[in-house]
C-alpha cells in the first residue's frame, strides 16, 4: 500500500506531505465517504503547500470538520485503471476471490466475477478478462494497456492469504489502481473471525445466479 498519514489540521497535513513528498492527495477516511468520489472529497496531484491548505479549506467548508473527515494525505500513485479486489466467505462454496473496476461497473451495473479459492494463475488470468468492462485494462480505444501481470499476481496472493488463514473471512482492496507498470493499493481492509465450519467433504461449486 501507500503510505498515508493522519492529517487532523492544516498544519499537520503540510508536515506529513513533507515527509512523502509532493505531489500528495488529500482523502477523507470516515466510512460513509470512502469510495464517495462523487462527492467530491478527494483532491489529487496537490503539488505544493499552497495547494493543499486551500484544498484542506474547502474539504472541511464542503463536507464538514476535519476530525469527523478523518483526513489523511496519501502519495499519489501513478494514474491507470481503478479496480476491487475481494475475497470473502460464502456459505455454500467457501472462500471467493471477487474482482470488479471500481465504481459504478461493479456497484451500479454488477459487473463482477467470481472465482473459488485457492485461485490458480489461470483462474486469476480469466477472472481480469471476464467482466465486461476488461476492454479498459487492456488497450481500449488507444489507450495504454495497464500491468494486468501484476494484477494477477495480485489477486493470487489475496486468494493465498484467504486459503493460509481461515480465520482472515473477509479481504476488501479498493481502489487498486493499475498503472501501465505495476499498481498501487489506495485502500485496505480485513475482517477477521472464527472461521466456519464445514461439513461437506465434497468439491465446492460457486452457485448459479
Amino acid at each position: 500500500m501507500l503510505p498515508a498519514l493522519p492529517a487532523p489540521d492544516p498544519d499537520t497535513a503540510v508536515r506529513a506531505a513533507g515527509r512523502l513528498g509532493y505531489p500528495v492527495a488529500l482523502k477523507p477516511t470516515a466510512p460513509q465517504l470512502r469510495h464517495r468520489t462523487d462527492l467530491g472529497g478527494v483532491r489529487l496531484d496537490l503539488g505544493g503547500e499552497t495547494e493543499l491548505r486551500r484544498a484542506y479549506a474547502e474539504l472541511t467548508a464542503h463536507l464538514g470538520p476535519a476530525e469527523e473527515l478523518g483526513l489523511v494525505v496519501q502519495r499519489m500513485a501513478p494514474r491507470g485503471v481503478d479496480t476491487v479486489v475481494r475475497a470473502a466467505i460464502d456459505p455454500g462454496a467457501g472462500a471467493v476471490l471477487s474482482f470488479g473496476l471500481a465504481g459504478a461497473p461493479s456497484e451500479l451495473l454488477g459487473d463482477t466475477a467470481h472465482r473459488l479459492v485457492p485461485a490458480t494463475d489461470r483462474d486469476a488470468a480469466e477472472l481480469i478478462r471476464s467482466i465486461r468492462t476488461a476492454p479498459l485494462l487492456f488497450g481500449w480505444r488507444g489507450s495504454k494497456p495497464v500491468d494486468t501481470a501484476a494484477l494477477e499476481e495480485l489477486l493470487l496472493r489475496v486468494s493465498r492469504l484467504v486459503d493460509d488463514h481461515p480465520e482472515v473471512v473477509a479481504v476488501d482492496l479498493e481502489p487498486v489502481v493499475v498503472a501501465q507498470r505495476g499498481l498501487s493499493v489506495l485502500g485496505a481492509s480485513a475482517r477477521l473471525a472464527p472461521p466456519p465450519v464445514r461439513t461437506d467433504l465434497g468439491p465446492r461449486h460457486l452457485p448459479a445466479y
